[in-house]
């Protein structure tokens, strides 16, 4: 890949598609935190495009250093995403069912479940480093980062939605969350099958 509008033509669309796993799950954590303020929302965008742009690079580097151990570990890839969204997920729908109904409002996501996610959604970027194994180390590192620009960005529009949305359907809106996230979960399982 040479340098050109090619190549940030195809950094982008590869951060647009990566995203999307992360827009869900920004959605859903918007729907259950309707009243975050835009420096949490900034923080919890920053995280999924952190590891949105982490991913790749880290795929990438296994490419060029131990790729028989990476081929191996790759098969395990939607195994890992399946359990951690479903136990989100699943943790979202306890908490929503089972709510004291003095409480108020949906629980906050702390800074563990906000990791876990991250790791979630974008473990399957890892097979991305595959894709841009022929770049060298700039250019690798280059879309790297406009992959997690653009997820970053397309996150901090899936918590505005949510939150909008969670403002209005409160009561349900954890419930909603939480089937997003296993439905992410299920979606990235099955597509590996397919």
């Amino acid at each position: 890949m040479q340098w050109g509008f090619l190549f940030f033509f195809n950094s982008i669309l590869l951060g647009v598609g990566l995203a999307m796993d992360a827009f869900s799950v920004s959605l859903a954590t918007g729907l259950r935190e309707p009243k975050m303020k835009f420096p949490r929302m900034s923080l919890i965008a920053g995280v999924f495009g952190a590891f949105q742009a982490a991913m790749p690079l880290i795929g990438w580097i296994c490419v060029h250093t131990i790729l028989q151990y990476f081929k191996v570990f790759e098969k395990c890839i939607p195994w890992i995403a399946l359990i951690l969204l479903a136990f989100i997920g699943g943790k979202m729908l306890y908490e929503a069912l089972h709510k004291d109904p003095d409480e108020e409002g949906p629980t906050k996501m702390d800074t563990k479940e906000l990791f876990v996610m991250g790791i979630a959604t974008s473990i399957d970027a890892l097979s991305v480093g595959f894709t841009i194994s022929e770049y060298e180390a700039l250019m690798a590192i280059l879309a790297a980062v406009i992959i997690g620009v653009v997820t970053y960005l397309i996150c901090l529009i899936g918590l505005t939605l949510g939150k909008k949305f969670g403002t209005k359907f409160s009561s349900k809106a954890q419930i909603l969350g939480g089937l997003i996230l296993i439905g992410i979960g299920l979606e990235i399982f099955i597509t590996s099958l397919i």
